[in-house]
């Protein structure tokens, strides 16, 4: 990808470094309270890593039940890696998964070990989890060999395409046309629902709703199917899928071991949009990010969906605000720029005057604000009406406004949104509107320079300080007696959504780590150490 490099909107430096002086200073309470906690998906993950898979006959994970079973009996503030290999030093069982079978019926009890026993069981379970990190490893050289082979799009911005079935042996043959008329990314949109799972599936699925789920055969079956699509077409096929949700460790761990390349991962789209619990989300991103990090996987975050339940015009600084954030929360973990695929929309409604501009200004703000960041850019839903031809027309609009500000993802965008899910025919369409557009007007990006104080100038640094503004509201209100980003989110600030930090889904799943806390995956992580 080639962001622009010159700036064309002339925003006040300061007023840039401040924004992401409050941001840091916003989210660093949070990232405390991310290092001080702990959650049965980290713990879960962890054990992935060290190479426990598979699910019982009622399709509950072997993961899930042995840390259900080390909670129960030994709790997890301590984590899973002392218990779990404590026991299988005292000779409970021979492997992780005669041990995760034999937990599952109650047969084992569990303790925290200390002093030699502990160091022992640290050092085991190290070496089992570092086999997961450095498949990671092998994944991502994998990765670099494969596109120094067959290269990267020749074009920017990447051109992203959903698939959504349901059935994985049916998202496989979409997803290999959709390469061959011009996708750059396959997304495979996961089933409605599974965000609030507290387990992964298990196995290649064939039935989702308006999704497929997301599980570990199917990444393995869909990677193998698109580098046969790269081999063919002659450019790395990227693949995408969702880290969100009450399994957002484990799912990105997974993304890791099978070679994924980007996953949707953003730091309030679980907490506002499902009521997951905000510590819960944060612990688990936290831990997911550094994943993603090591396995180079790009990340998508959600800004747009903010502007599918908050008007685009009124709340765009928040979409501001949290890209900020999430570049903060992103480059604690350990992720680089070129792996920032911050989120923003095309989703101010047309009716509105000089609605063309207003996203022209909103765009270029991102763009600029993020030189070196692979921005995604998603297309029009909220104002889809089922006038497919109106609906063909606005994604025109979308994919210029894309090419004149230089995104770097790009969403294609469906005539049929908000009326049935899209047929290939559709996509085929879709895909055409955006070759004619970036064909005739790529080259924008060049050209494009809006006058100095104009309508677009005026815009964007309106926006920059409405965000400035609100994110400094947020770091000075110190009134509520917990983190102020996470008094913000109760109130309501992001989303018109408001979610406490002491309710919301899998809170239950959430523990503050004790001294003596042991979890060899995020020691690795945080080393960048390979055993």
């Amino acid at each position: 990808m080639s962001p622009r490099k010159q700036p064309i909107l002339e925003l006040d430096p300061a007023t840039v470094r401040r924004a992401r002086a409050l941001a840091r200073k916003a989210g660093k309470p949070v990232v405390d309270v991310a290092r001080t906690h702990t959650t049965v998906s980290v713990e879960r993950a962890t054990l992935r890593l060290a190479g426990l898979a598979g699910a019982d006959h009622e399709n509950v994970p072997w993961v899930n039940h042995l840390v259900d079973a080390v909670r129960d009996s030994a709790g997890l503030e301590h984590g899973v890696a002392l218990p779990v290999w404590d026991a299988l030093r005292r000779g409970e069982a021979p492997d992780l998964l005669t041990l995760a079978q034999k937990a599952s019926s109650g047969a084992v009890t569990f303790h925290v070990p200390d002093g030699v026993r502990a160091k022992a069981a640290g050092k085991a379970a190290r070496t089992a989890v570092a086999h997961g990190i450095r498949r990671i490893d092998r994944q991502r050289t994998t990765r670099d060999r494969l596109i120094a082979r067959h290269g990267n799009p020749d074009h920017t911005p990447w051109i992203y395409l959903i698939v959504a079935t349901g059935d994985i042996y049916e998202d496989i043959p979409q997803a290999q046309e959709a390469a061959r008329e011009g996708a750059d990314i396959i997304a495979v949109i996961r089933s409605t629902g599974q965000s609030l799972l507290d387990f992964v599936p298990e196995g290649a699925t064939r039935e989702g709703f308006a999704g497929t789920y997301a599980t570990q055969e199917n990444f393995r079956l869909m990677r193998a199917a698109l580098d046969a699509s790269s081999k063919e077409v002659g450019r790395y096929v990227r693949l995408t899928n969702y880290a969100s949700g009450l399994c957002m460790p484990e799912i990105a761990t997974l993304a890791g071991l099978e070679r994924l390349d980007m996953m949707l991962n953003d730091s309030m789209y679980g907490i506002l949009f499902r009521d997951i619990n905000p510590i819960r989300t944060f612990v688990d991103q936290r831990f997911s990010r550094q994943i993603h990090a090591r396995a180079g996987i790009i990340i998508n975050t959600g800004e747009d969906n903010y502007l599918t339940t908050a008007d685009a015009i009124e709340a765009a600084h928040t979409v501001t605000v949290s890209q900020l954030l999430n570049e903060y929360f992103a480059k604690e973990a350990g992720l680089a720029d070129w792996q920032l695929g911050l989120g923003h929309a095309f989703e101010i409604d047309p009716t509105v005057k000089d609605s063309l501009r207003l996203e022209l200004a909103h765009a270029l703000l991102a763009r600029q604000l993020f030189p070196d960041a692979p921005l995604k850019w998603m297309p029009p839903t909220k104002h889809m009406t089922g006038d497919i031809f109106r609906g063909y027309l606005l994604d025109g609009f979308f994919n210029l406004v894309g090419a004149m500000t230089g995104q770097g993802i790009l969403l294609v965008g469906m005539m049929t949104e908000a009326v049935v899910t899209p047929w290939l025919s559709d996509r085929d369409l879709a895909l055409q509107n955006v070759r004619y557009v970036m064909r005739a007007a790529g080259g924008l990006t060049e050209d494009f320079h809006p006058p100095r104080d104009g309508f677009i100038q005026t815009r964007a640094r309106q926006v920059l300080t409405e965000a400035v503004d609100l994110l400094d509201a947020i770091v000075h209100d110190t009134g509520h007696g917990e983190p102020p980003l996470l008094a913000a989110i109760a109130d309501g600030t992001f989303g018109a959504m408001k979610r406490p930090a002491s309710k919301g889904k899998g809170l239950d799943g959430v523990f503050r780590r004790a001294d003596g806390y042991v979890n060899p995956a995020i020691d690795l992580l945080d080393s960048g150490e390979t055993r």
